[in-house]
């Protein structure tokens, strides 16, 4: 049951090895034909209800931390030029310092052998902070704050939909389907880096890729339906984990895979709105 998701690619339980067994090989055996067997005391395995349990704390801590940040901030056009330039200074503040450490946070649960659930909290609070500060943004610039709960609206529908049709469809996720997607999501994710530190530098206007124009609607709707096939990564190996028994502490792990395409999806969404509806 090896993974190539770049998110469970690090655990050892989602691979076919365990932690436990390099103390004991005793403590701990998967059977991948869904017959989990634990001989330690007090070890239990994940469960969709604990991988439920586990993303519902993470996005209800991701959702307190955007919505404190979206108050923190004020009214980034307010009539009082003073308190909106420094509103603007601060969402923006947020919105890169959110996204400079919940970059760094991300990668360092990815290539964690051990989920640490701290690091994942931590992770889901970060990113609450850009989220909540990117939104505000973006609501500014569009004069709707309506748009954020239709991105909201779409992200669930995007979630539910993709969920109803791995299921009801019996999606099958090859080898080729996994390689694919993920090597395609880590060239997205160097384009992109590539991309905003040449728009820092200038060489690119208008945000390159990123700007909110025809490029960067047709960007957006491409990324959208990478997420998407990210979605269904997580689904198979959420399933997998569960038929093979695996730590429950895996769960976290589930959460943080989960949490991580959601937000990708949200700001997609939120992109795509905003690009429609802008001058």
């Amino acid at each position: 049951m090896k993974s190539s998701n770049p998110v469970f690619a690090r655990s050892a339980e989602f691979n076919g090895r365990s932690g436990a067994t390099a103390n004991d090989p005793s403590q701990w055996q998967v059977d991948l034909n869904g017959s989990p067997t634990h001989t330690e005391r007090g070890t239990g395995r994940m469960t969709i209800d604990t991988v439920v349990e586990k993303t519902a704390i993470t996005l209800g801590l991701l959702t307190l931390s955007a919505a404190v940040t979206w108050f923190l901030i004020g009214d980034l056009n307010d009539a009082d030029i003073s308190k909106a330039d420094a509103a603007q200074g601060t969402a923006y503040a947020f919105a890169m310092g959110g996204a400079l450490i919940g970059f760094v946070l991300a990668m360092v649960n990815s290539f964690k052998k051990v989920v640490s659930p701290a690091l994942v909290i931590a992770y889901a609070l970060v990113e609450g902070v850009f989220i909540g500060a990117f939104s505000k943004v973006i609501a500014s610039y569009v004069g709707e704050p309506s748009i954020v709960f239709q991105a909201v609206l779409g992200t669930v529908f995007a979630f539910g939909g993709t969920l109803a049709a791995y299921k009801f469809f019996d999606i099958q996720v090859t080898p080729k389907f996994r390689r694919v997607v993920t090597i395609a999501g880590f060239t997205v994710v160097g384009v992109l880096v590539l991309n905003w530190i040449l728009s820092l530098t200038g060489v690119f206007d208008n945000g390159g890729l990123r700007g909110f124009n025809t490029l960067g609607l047709l960007v957006s709707c491409a990324l959208v339906v990478l997420a998407v096939f990210f979605l269904i990564l997580d689904f198979d190996f959420i399933e997998q984990g569960v038929a093979a028994g695996i730590p429950e502490r895996e769960a976290w792990r589930a959460a943080f895979g989960l949490t991580v395409t959601l937000v990708w999806l949200y700001i997609e969404i939120l992109r795509i709105l905003a690009i429609l509806r802008g001058d």
